[in-house]
This record gives structure tokens, C-alpha cells and sequence, in this order.
């Protein structure tokens, strides 16, 4: 496979890599701008930009747009996360041009429509709506916000209903004026891909633009606390964050592998416990997920109102175990897991793709393979005791109960727990 990278004298930079024997290729543009990059006024704004992007440009209409790569057999999205928002296509190898003229098209061109924009608002509305209606996305809403009060990292993706309302023409301008510059920008393309070809077509369409300003990051700060909304439901949502570490930390192999040995598949601990040997849920899970200065392990479960309190009691008590008794098998199988994850993944130019964009706009290189399988086989046992002890006793916290939960833990409660 043939990794190759270049950057515009404007800042905008390209990574492609070929992979033999496919016929179709996975190719988009990483634009680094999330609802992180929102002022509190703004918020959902970028991803309401995402959704206007697919609405019409200087030379194709809606309609055009979904037509022009479907037309061709291939497939055509976008999604917005809280630091990337991210428009990209997978197309048979003759159609990689087209289906770069047409994220282009919709970045570069966007004409915004008055009436357009008062349709994906409904559309988006609606989304919101659908969010509220299903309590194990939303809980994770309200855990981030609880998490970060006050800062932009806590705030949802989607937006409140009375922002969205309210954004004009003029406001999606300024979001793009402020965030979509070029060296903000990564094209990322993976399978049947010609490197030099893609550089000269960015050259062309993308050479052009000016950088903008830099934008300063308001420095994340993970507080914590306790948020729980009663509500009659058939099942009492539980959610438990912990500070842990960005994904430029040392520790954030041992923060995943910790995780996926608490609670990441059927032979985690959490699952074990919880779920095979007391039936307590049908769901519980673990994940460490990363940002640039700040990251989040997480537990989720569902369980009845009144065994909410068990559960709870369950989980920092499997926590608290992890930090003494945490077995090198149980580290083995969780690094074999991480790095079958990742090679598996590897083998969809879809998920290539998006992995060279996020290393490019973390690293600004592509670290090779073998150094991220290294770093993941360095992890020691003791090194994932450390930080289970971390976890259990001194990580800042973050609760969020959502259902019959009049029962549930008190945030004071847990943290009793935690100590005893």
C-alpha cells in the first residue's frame, strides 16, 4: 500500500493512500470545525451547516447533488462531531473526480438558500426531537453538559431548539468565513486513489482560498456532577463519566484498554458481573473516548427504577476491583481486541480514510502502523491497575440518571462509594 501526503502553499493538506485490488475508492474533506468551535449563540450551528451543505450550490440544486453521485452507484454524507465536521463519498475509482468536484461544490459554493434553510430548520427540529425521544443518545447529552458546564465541549452537537430557530443566512456565512479556511481542511482519500491526480485536482479547486485567522480553543475543563431528570419510562438510564486522558496523552492506550477490560465486550467484567451473573440489564458497556485536551470514560446501563441503586453500587465496586486484581489475561485480550479493532478497520477504504484525516489533524503525520501496535502492546498490567486505580478513587466524576430514577444514586452517593 502507497501512503503519500502534500500540502497547498495555502495550507490545505492531502493524504491519500492506494490499496491494491479495489475498484472503488473512499474520499472526503475533514474540515476542522465541530460544535466545539461554536460561540455559546452559535451553538448547533455547524451542524446545521452540514445539513445546508447538501441544499444547493452556485451549480447544482439539491436534487443535482444527490443525483450526481447516486447516478454513478455511489454514496454521498457528511456528519459533525464536537471538533470535525467531515463531507465524504465512496465512488468506483473512474468517479473519484466527480465525487471531489462535488464535495467541493458543496464547501466552496454554497448558496444557502432562504426557503432551503427554512426547510432542513424543520428537518433539523425534527432531529432534535427524535434525539429527546431516545434516552440512551440523550443521556449522553446531558452527561457531556454536566461534565463541562459553561464551556463549549458541554454543549450538544444538535443545538437547542431556540438557537436553531433562530440562525439566519448571515450566521452561516460567518461560521464559514471564521472556520472553513484551508489549513483547517484535510482531504483524505483511501482505496483505488492516484495521489498526484488528487493533488492536482485539490490545486485547482482548492489553491485558491485564503487561510483564516487562527482560532483559539477555549481550554477544556472537566468539572463534573450530577444530573438526573425523572421521567416515566419503562427503564431507569444510568451514566457514570470520568476525567481521563485527550488523544495526544501518554496514557490514552491505557485509558482503552482499561476500558474495553471493564466493560467493552461479553467477557468484560461489567458485563459479567451486571448483566450474566446478576440480570440486572440487558445493556451495560464501558468506552474511553478522546479529544484534543481532554477525554471521557464512560459507563452506560439500563436497568429498572429499583434496581437502579444495586447497579450503581455493582459498577464502582467492579471499578474498585479492576485497581487490585486486574489480570494480565484480562490485559491480553483487551489489547488483541484493540488491535483486531484496528486492523479489521483497516480493511474499509471507508474507515482508512477517516483514520488518516483524524492522525493528520492530530499528529500532522501518519504515524506507521506498527508504532500504534507497539504503543498498545506497551501497556502493562500495572500500568491498567494504575489507572483503574485513578478511576475508581480520584477521577473527577460526572452522574446522569434519566427515567424512574427517585430511587437512584445521589452524586454523593457514588462518590461515598468510591472511598469505602
Amino acid at each position: 500500500m502507497s501512503l503519500q501526503q502534500h500540502r497547498l502553499s495555502n495550507g490545505f493538506r492531502i493524504v491519500t493512500e492506494h490499496m491494491p485490488g479495489l475498484a472503488s475508492a473512499s474520499i472526503g474533506i475533514w474540515v476542522g470545525a465541530g460544535a466545539r468551535h461554536e460561540a455559546a449563540d452559535q451553538n448547533g450551528i455547524a451542524h446545521f451547516l452540514e445539513h445546508m451543505a447538501f441544499k444547493g450550490t452556485k451549480r447544482r440544486n439539491a436534487l443535482q447533488i444527490a443525483e450526481s453521485i447516486e447516478d454513478v452507484g455511489g454514496y454521498l454524507n457528511a456528519y459533525t462531531s464536537r471538533e470535525v465536521t467531515a463531507y465524504y463519498a465512496r465512488v468506483l475509482e473512474n468517479d473519484v473526480p466527480l465525487a471531489l468536484d462535488v464535495i467541493a461544490d458543496i464547501l466552496l459554493n454554497p448558496v444557502f438558500d432562504e426557503d432551503e434553510i427554512e426547510i432542513e430548520r424543520g428537518v433539523i427540529l425534527q432531529e432534535i426531537g427524535q434525539a429527546l425521544d431516545t434516552p440512551d443518545d440523550v443521556i449522553f447529552d446531558w452527561l457531556q453538559e454536566t461534565a463541562y458546564p459553561d464551556h463549549p465541549m458541554g454543549r450538544t452537537i444538535l443545538g437547542p431548539t431556540e438557537r436553531v430557530s433562530a440562525f439566519s443566512q448571515d450566521d452561516l456565512r460567518k461560521f464559514v468565513g471564521q472556520h472553513y479556511g484551508p489549513e483547517q481542511m484535510i482531504l483524505s482519500a483511501a482505496g483505488s486513489v492516484d495521489h498526484d491526480a488528487l493533488v492536482k485536482m485539490a490545486e485547482k479547486l482548492f489553491g485558491h482560498m485564503t487561510p483564516t485567522p487562527k482560532f483559539d480553543l477555549a481550554p477544556a475543563k472537566f468539572v463534573g456532577g450530577n444530573f438526573r431528570q425523572n421521567k416515566s419510562l419503562e427503564q431507569a438510564h444510568f451514566a457514570l463519566g470520568f476525567e481521563s486522558p485527550g488523544y495526544r496523552a501518554d496514557d490514552i492506550y491505557v485509558a482503552q484498554i482499561y476500558a474495553s477490560a471493564l466493560g467493552g465486550g461479553m467477557s468484560s467484567r461489567l458485563f459479567q458481573e451486571v448483566r450474566e451473573k446478576r440480570g440486572l440489564c440487558y445493556t451495560i458497556f464501558a468506552q474511553a473516548g478522546a479529544h484534543a485536551d481532554t477525554g471521557m470514560t464512560t459507563i452506560y446501563a439500563g436497568t429498572s427504577g429499583e434496581q437502579l441503586g444495586e447497579l450503581a453500587e455493582i459498577t464502582i465496586d467492579e471499578m474498585k476491583r479492576a485497581a487490585t486484581d486486574m489480570s494480565p489475561a484480562e490485559v491480553a485480550r483487551a489489547r488483541a481486541q484493540m488491535k483486531a479493532g484496528l486492523l479489521m478497520g483497516l480493511e474499509s477504504s471507508s474507515n482508512r480514510a477517516e483514520r488518516l484525516a483524524r492522525l493528520i489533524q492530530i499528529w500532522d503525520r501518519i504515524p506507521a502502523l506498527e508504532e500504534t501496535v507497539s504503543m498498545i502492546d506497551a501497556v502493562t498490567t500495572g500500568d491498567v491497575r494504575d489507572f483503574a486505580e485513578k478511576m475508581a478513587a480520584t477521577a473527577p466524576v460526572a452522574l446522569a440518571l434519566y427515567g424512574p430514577v427517585d430511587g437512584g444514586p445521589t452524586l454523593d452517593a457514588v462518590q461515598a462509594r468510591r472511598l469505602s
